[in-house]
């Protein structure tokens, strides 16, 4: 599921520990975020990945957003998580509240490595949704994907055709 995403934040993590000014870089941030005029994240729904190995609900849980693993691509067993567990149905995207710019603001799990990264998404026109993943609580040390709205069929043990 996404692997790319996954290498490029353990890359990130990596290099972000590296990092001798954690304060300069903090205060250098807002300079390079991004300004949004995008409408609110308010449609629950099935979101494709950006590399299309990978299909998520998101939806509302209680006052947050949330969303779960319900189709993937892959041949054989179902993929498992670093726990042993089936990866169909795990949730992975948690805690998302709306921030001040219309982005939503949470957490996402890496189910191969178990780590936990900040992130943060937004839908900046329909049937579109950006993903950012980040550490250290900033952007700056992140990547963002483009999921696309998903209307397809899942099969049988989240197998996508």
């Amino acid at each position: 599921m996404d692997k790319a995403i996954w290498r490029s934040l353990r890359k990130i993590r990596q290099l972000a520990f590296l990092v001798s000014s954690c304060v300069a870089l903090c205060i250098a941030a807002p300079a390079f975020s991004q300004t949004a005029s995008s409408p609110p994240l308010a449609e629950d729904g099935l979101w494709l990945s950006q590399e299309h190995d990978g299909v998520f609900r998101i939806g509302h849980c209680g006052d947050t957003l949330c969303g779960r693993l319900i189709g993937m691509k892959y041949e054989g067993d179902p993929p498992k998580d670093v726990w042993g567990h089936p990866q169909c149905g795990l949730l992975m995207l948690t805690g998302f509240k709306p921030g001040e710019d219309q982005r939503w603001t949470g957490h996402i799990l890496d189910p191969e490595s178990g780590h936990v990264y900040d992130a943060k998404i937004w839908s900046p026109i329909p049937d579109v949704l950006k993903l950012r993943g980040f550490v250290l609580g900033i952007s700056l040390f992140g990547e963002t994907q483009t999921w696309t709205r998903y209307r397809g069929a899942i099969g049988a043990d989240c197998k996508l055709p």
